[in-house]
């Protein structure tokens, strides 16, 4: 299975039995598998067996479906309703006798909405069940095209994704390499450090400068910090090599990845180790909101 986005967009429709019918389904970002129809008058009998190919081939994700049904001219009828025919003569009756007006006239009565209605004609339990498995057998085909628009969208999400990752690593690196950790360059900034407070050219003694050295040393060291974020950038591309929704976990992965940036900062002695933390935060919050459309 490769990445997938959550976002996207499918459309199918058919013909048979009488009617017409589009399947229209929009995926976008969500916590969980969530769908939500709007299936015409008298068709709810579709949206169980529906929720259940949806679920079939989509882990994560909000998604709208949305079913339109049209049925053939040749096929609906005119439909006299009669009850209201009659409350809409008595109605007018009474209006006419009070105004003196001119009787009342048919093609008048007939325009008044309800009056008329076009009806289908009623159609047998196997008709119906033929009709119902071809136009699930349409939400299949675009079930099928939506997964395939969120494969091509999780394609794209895969390349940046990859080479935010790249970046993190090459930062990690350039945090490890940095000079300012080095324990003789340490020493030699505390001694200008404790020279300039103490104002004097006196030396200080070398076995305690040494101590402080290997404390301050310790103090800001982001070894582990270090090693962490390698550890990450690993686990982040196996990931992306997994055969299952990774969504989730990528979404972990992107937190610690922030962790480790944020104890970097605070640790950091020297500003050149700050600014490669504050870049290494910056591709974080990049590779964050990417994550976000990963199902």
């Amino acid at each position: 299975m490769t990445i997938s986005s959550m976002t996207g967009y499918a459309r199918a429709s058919g013909t048979g039995h009488g009617v017409a019918w589009q399947w229209d389904l929009k995926s976008v970002n969500g916590k969980a598998f969530d769908a939500r129809f709007r299936l015409p008058t008298g068709m709810d009998q579709l949206e169980a067996p529906s929720r259940i190919l949806l679920a079939n081939s989509i882990k994560r994700g909000n998604l709208q479906v949305a079913l339109t049904l049209t049925h053939d001219d040749t096929s609906e009828t005119v439909k006299l309703n009669e009850n209201l025919l009659e409350q809409v003569i008595n109605v007018g009756e009474k209006l006419r006798k009070r105004l003196n007006g001119p009787p009342l006239q048919a093609e008048l009565l007939l325009a008044v909405r309800g009056v008329m209605e076009a009806a289908s004609p009623v159609q047998s339990p196997d008709v119906m069940e033929a009709r119902d498995k071809e136009i699930l057998a349409s939400l299949s085909v675009a079930i099928a095209a939506l997964v395939k628009n969120r494969n091509e969208e999780g394609a794209k999400l895969k390349t940046i994704f990859a080479a935010n990752i790249d970046q993190i690593e090459v930062l990690t690196n350039a945090a490890r390499d940095n000079p300012w950790r080095k324990p003789e360059t340490i020493k030699a900034r505390l001694k200008l450090q404790v020279e300039k407070l103490l104002e004097t050219g006196t030396s200080l003694d070398p076995q305690r400068l040494h101590q402080e050295a290997i404390l301050a040393s310790t103090r800001n060291d982001v070894q582990e910090e270090i090693d962490r974020l390698t550890a990450h950038i690993s686990s982040a591309r196996d990931l992306l090599k997994a055969r299952e929704p990774v969504g989730r976990k990528l979404d972990f992965l992107a937190q610690e990845f922030n962790r480790e940036a944020n104890t970097m900062c605070s640790k950091a002695a020297d500003v050149s180790l700050t600014h490669i933390g504050l870049e290494l935060k910056t591709v974080i919050d990049q590779l964050r909101e990417q994550v976000q459309n990963i199902e």
